[in-house]
């Protein structure tokens, strides 16, 4: 059930993703998917959590003092809403996001951000397997092509197809943001 006690958690929608190395990527309209439902979250006044990651390594596009680190505009904070830094694939993990749902009572996590088959989907097992009611909005996230071991190229929409795949019905339901807004009209 998504209500008040449902938590909107968007992961790394960071300017390093725009950058060229990553090659091409899915779902253009993931940040303004993620936009839609920022804007009911907003209006509701409803928890919206808002998920950074941060490297050590001054090289790194998400190195805190590169132009990379930082939130795009469809997914800024406003001051009172929590951002936690992260330096592992889960939101989970090396932050104290866990405790700060269960002491709002939060019950539901709704995921979004990027990318699918990183951070999205690492936090979205753990929300499950930390016992949260875990919603997955599909096309609020998205994917880059990617190699296998034995050099294999995979297209951005494949790996998102297959990410999704991967945690349908076992770690979350998987909606699209029209769906998602329709069951909360």
């Amino acid at each position: 059930m998504i209500n008040e006690k449902t938590a909107l958690i968007i992961i790394d929608v960071q300017k390093a993703f725009e950058h060229p190395k990553w090659g091409k990527r899915n779902n253009p309209d993931a940040e303004n998917n993620i936009g839609k439902l920022l804007s009911v979250w907003r209006r509701k006044g409803w928890q919206v959590i808002h998920v950074q990651h941060t490297s050590d390594h001054p090289d790194s596009l998400f190195y805190p003092a590169n132009e990379g680190f930082q939130i795009k505009d469809e997914g800024k904070p406003l001051k009172e809403e929590p951002v936690f830094v992260k330096k592992a694939n889960s939101a989970f993990i090396g932050t104290n996001l866990k405790d700060f749902l269960e002491d709002r009572s939060i019950t539901t996590t709704v995921i979004t951000g990027l990318t699918t088959p990183h951070c999205v989907s690492t936090t979205t097992r753990m929300s499950a397997n930390y016992g949260f009611n875990t919603f997955l909005v599909s096309d609020a996230t998205a994917a880059f092509g990617l190699r296998d071991q034995s050099g294999e190229y995979y297209d951005a929409e494949t790996i998102h197809r297959l990410s999704l795949a991967t945690l349908y019905d076992e770690f979350a339901r998987i909606l699209t943001t029209k769906q998602l807004l329709d069951k909360l009209a």
